[in-house]
């Protein structure tokens, strides 16, 4: 593992990841704050382009396995955006995974990690978006300190009910 925490290990994306991944991204329940599941090929690109982003960046939206089971669990870490929004260009942070594993505190005890990890690139800042309907997220955000700043409407969910995003701040510095 590239990095762990107590329950989890973080690892670089290889293409043997493309079956769970591709499960967890076609579940109605997971993508239920995205404008629709996403399909084998673009699990496929995600695995894809994740690699290319720790290949120049030294991270990513990792893959992440539990200890304990050595199961893949989701994906947790961070990625550069540019989509149109207020404080874009920026580093992202953001989870997925799989619902066993929702409500063991994962989310936020991952993010925690990655945020540690991510100390060492000396970067300003972190934000996390999250459309206002998804409370699970913006409590995991709150929860590992970081800071509310206001809302935008996502360019890539316009026109959808969850256009309306919430967007934190975390100070790196």
């Amino acid at each position: 593992y590239i990095f762990q925490s107590s329950r989890l290990g973080f690892r670089t994306w290889d293409l043997s990841d493309l079956d769970k991944l591709a499960r967890m991204n076609a579940d109605a329940e997971v993508m239920r704050y995205f404008p629709a599941t996403q399909s084998r090929e673009q699990s496929r690109e995600f695995i894809l382009k994740m690699q290319q982003h720790h290949a120049v960046h030294g991270f990513c939206y990792f893959a992440v396995v539990e200890l304990e089971s050595d199961e893949f669990v989701g994906f947790i870490g961070a990625c550069h955006q540019d989509f149109e929004a207020p404080f874009t260009p920026c580093v992202d942070i953001g989870w997925r995974f799989l619902t066993p594993f929702w409500g063991k505190g994962y989310a936020q005890e991952g993010a925690k990690a990655v945020l540690d990890f991510l100390s060492m690139f000396h970067l300003d800042s972190i934000y996390a978006v999250a459309p206002e309907l998804n409370l699970p997220s913006i409590k995991v955000m709150e929860r590992i300190g970081m800071t509310r700043i206001g809302t935008f409407h996502h360019p890539a969910l316009i026109n959808t009910q969850l256009s309306s995003c919430v967007y934190f701040l975390k100070s790196m510095k």
